[in-house]
Formats: structure tokens, sequence, C-alpha cells
């Protein structure tokens, strides 16, 4: 088994394309759909989740704000923090100073089901932000915080604390921590696929015939084997 710290590094030089074709190679539904980077020049995510679940004002009665730096504290270098807010597209989920909090305390960015403000400052902080939009409102006296490194979603997607995050212009995967190997070798396997290809072309072959020469359109099925 591969370290962790050596998966990541490998995952790095991957897409979320490439991460997405080697879920579904496996059969697992791990990309989330709508959820991108908040500005151009955003950054790439790749590492392990921490986990924050926001609920509307009155459901608990923990602080929003207490409750993501308590989830930030909970996090480790490298990890991601995850705040599933169920897609809410009318009050923001994060801020400025939780971003400050999250870039002092060594994660390495922010993955949001819903929307978020203060991109001035995460772009100063160079704290890659991903999410639905940007809205101006505040959290306070809006929201309430559900739990953290706990069982959250991401749209339709199950993310647990530890799965791996990786977020791109893509958009998001989520890969299950008991498959990292599996899908990074499906994940390379057909990334080397499309380059031979790509290749090929640009060698003078015919782009059917080399696609039909590998079975591209078959590549993520089980018992998948290129020509």
């Amino acid at each position: 088994m591969k370290d962790q710290e050596l998966l990541i590094a490998e995952y790095r030089m991957l897409s979320t394309a490439n991460v997405s074709d080697g879920l579904d190679r496996i059969g697992v539904n791990g990309a989330p759909h709508g959820i991108g980077p908040l500005w151009d020049a955003c950054g790439k995510i790749v590492g392990p989740a921490c986990t924050l679940k926001l609920v509307d004002v009155g459901e608990t009665d923990e602080s929003p704000v207490l409750g993501t730096l308590r989830a930030i504290k909970e996090g480790r270098t490298g990890d991601v923090l995850v705040i599933d807010h169920g897609g809410r597209m009318d009050v923001n989920s994060y801020g400025g100073v939780a971003g400050f909090t999250t870039r002092n305390h060594g994660l390495v960015g922010c993955v949001i089901d819903g929307v978020t403000r203060d991109i001035d400052e995460y772009k100063d902080l160079n704290l890659p932000v991903y999410g639905r939009g940007f809205i101006q409102q505040s959290i306070r006296n809006r929201c309430a915080c559900a739990g953290y490194q706990i069982e959250v979603k991401l749209g339709a997607v199950s993310v647990h604390p530890g799965d791996l995050i990786i977020a791109d212009e893509n958009g998001i995967c989520v890969v299950p921590s008991n498959r990292m190997e599996e899908v990074l070798h499906f994940s390379q396997l057909f990334k080397s696929i499309e380059d031979k290809i790509v290749e090929e072309v640009q060698n003078g072959a015919d782009p059917v015939t080399a696609h039909e020469n590998v079975r591209y359109d078959l590549m993520t099925k089980a018992g998948y084997e290129s020509n």
C-alpha cells in the first residue's frame, strides 16, 4: 500500500476529468455538480477532507462562526475544509476571518456546497476556495453549526473525513479514502491512453482509428482492456 502523501502527490498530476473517469470505472459517484472555482486564477486543491455541516438558524444552538473555527482546528496540515450548506444560495457560508484561520492552520483550501463572500481576502491569502457562487450577506444569525468531522454532502455526493478532495477548473471529485489507490490506478491508465491518442493524431494518425484502436468508448466499463 502506498503512503498517503505519495498518493496525494500522484493525484496532483491528474485533473478532475481524469479522476472522474477513474471513479466511473469503479462505479463510485464522486463528482458533485455545479461547484467550481470562484475566480479565474483560483488554485488547484488536493488533500483529505475536514468536514463541516451548516443548517438553518434554530436547528441547533451552536454558532456557525465558532463551529467553523472549531472545524478548522480539527483539521490537519494539508487538509481541505469541506462545508455542506445544502446548496443554500441566499446567505454566506464562509468568510475572510475563517479563510485566514484556514490558511494559518495549514489547510490548503475550502470547498463549499453554498456561496461565500470576501473573495478579495482569499485572493490575498492565496487560498483556493470553490463553491456555487458569492454573496455579500453575513452568516451571523442566519445559520447554525450542526457538526464537524462528520459525514456531509456536496450535492448528491457523500464526503467522509479523510476522503480525498480534488478541485480544479473542471470541478470537484471526492475519492473515498479506502479506494484511493484503485481510483488512482485507473485515472492514470485512462490519462495515458488519452495522451497516446493525442500523440498518434499529432503524428498523422486518423483520429477515428486512433480512438477505435484503444476502444475509447468502453474505457470506463468493468473489464476494459485496450487493444
